[in-house]
């Protein structure tokens, strides 16, 4: 089954924000140029580089509620597509 790709024209290999489980953590690897409001997320700390948290996914799918740093934050669905992250691997985890 080929991964559906967004309009941020990353490779499918990389997972979206909207992708991801509930209680999965991941690294931004990049932001699309095309998403609305890119600068709103940087000015919340949605960069590339920064860890976050799935903490929970609306009961009818428009939100997704995240961690960033020590903010929870709810984005759209449609704006979670465009972000592109790496699951981080939870060896230090304690």
């Amino acid at each position: 089954m080929k991964k559906r790709c967004c309009c941020c024209g990353y490779s499918a290999g990389k997972m979206s924000l909207a992708e991801l489980p509930v209680g999965t953590k991941a690294t931004i690897v990049g932001i699309s140029p095309k998403s609305r409001g890119a600068k709103k997320l940087a000015d919340v700390g949605i960069v590339p580089g920064t860890e976050l948290l799935i903490e929970a996914h609306a009961p009818f799918g428009g939100l997704i509620r995240v961690k960033v740093m020590e903010t929870s934050m709810a984005l759209h669905k449609d704006d979670a597509a465009c972000i592109m992250l790496e699951k981080t691997e939870d060896a230090n985890d304690e």
